[in-house]
């Protein structure tokens, strides 16, 4: 039996809950870059990255750092003042950063930071259901390829899945990593084949919408997964959902593993 369709997963917030990792380390960061003026609630992160060209946690925690003083009557350029209060470089950001979520630590073996605290969102047995039913599946991620394969093969215990990271090729809502991602699975398969993206942000939503750009013969499916830290409060996830849906997922699920053999067919069907 050939492949049927391809299922190609985001990493953060649907392979794992990030909300005490990657978005405490970008509330922790604006914080310390505010000198402790504006510590960014979970709803206001959200809300920058329903904009849908905040899918990179360092370049949010920036922005997030110049509002801020920009509220305040300061301009992110003028920097050249010495009492100006943006007086930090982009590396050095990221640098502290990594240090929150990563540790200290370069060898992945010995991370301490918050990465060392996600819980996982799926287990291996539902990636072989979904190869045992003809579905092809790998990940597509804005995380850096370290972090991603310490979930994926450290975590997950997946051995070499196939993964395009924040390394491999543009941040989203640019397809190029997506569409690699493709060309990878699909190796020299029709290339009508469909394909579901499944991500929890309006950027990871977008990005399907620029890939059927260019390849608009395939059918591209775009699948909202709500993450954990939305799903508080019914009106939280039904304010989540919606702005998913406005962004183009076709479908909603608290869980990825909600997608399951016989509901894909189901999507497909209607496709």
């Amino acid at each position: 039996m050939g492949t049927i369709a391809l299922i190609i997963f985001d990493i953060d917030g649907v392979i794992r809950d990030v909300s005490g990792s990657y978005r405490r380390a970008v509330a922790d960061t604006v914080e310390h870059y505010t000198d402790g003026g504006y510590r960014p609630t979970a709803t206001e992160i959200d809300a920058l990255k329903s904009e849908g060209k905040w899918n990179n946690d360092w370049q949010a925690s920036q922005e997030l750092v110049y509002r801020y003083f920009e509220q305040q009557g300061w301009h992110r350029t003028q920097t050249t003042q010495e009492d100006h209060p943006i007086r930090f470089t982009y590396e050095e950001l990221v640098a502290y950063f990594q240090s929150l979520y990563r540790g200290r630590e370069r060898d992945p073996q010995q991370w301490s930071g918050y990465i060392c605290q996600e819980p996982l969102l799926i287990g291996t047995t539902y990636l072989e259901h979904l190869s045992q039913a003809g579905y092809g599946w790998g990940f597509f991620s804005g995380a850096t390829r370290g972090s991603a394969r310490y979930v994926l093969e450290t975590r997950l215990g997946l051995q070499a899945p196939a993964l395009v990271a924040m390394e491999d090729a543009p941040g989203k809502p640019d397809p190029t990593g997506l569409l690699a991602m493709v060309e990878q699975l699909a190796s020299g398969q029709d290339d009508r084949l469909p394909v579901f993206y499944l991500g929890d942000t309006v950027a990871d939503l977008y990005t399907v919408e620029n890939a059927r750009k260019v390849q608009p013969d395939r059918p591209w499916i775009g699948i909202g997964i709500l993450p954990p830290h939305v799903q508080t409060t019914p009106e939280r996830s039904q304010a989540y959902s919606n702005t998913l849906k406005q962004a183009g997922a076709v479908a909603i699920y608290e869980n990825v593993e909600q997608l399951t053999p016989s509901e894909i067919a189901r999507l497909l069907a209607r496709s």
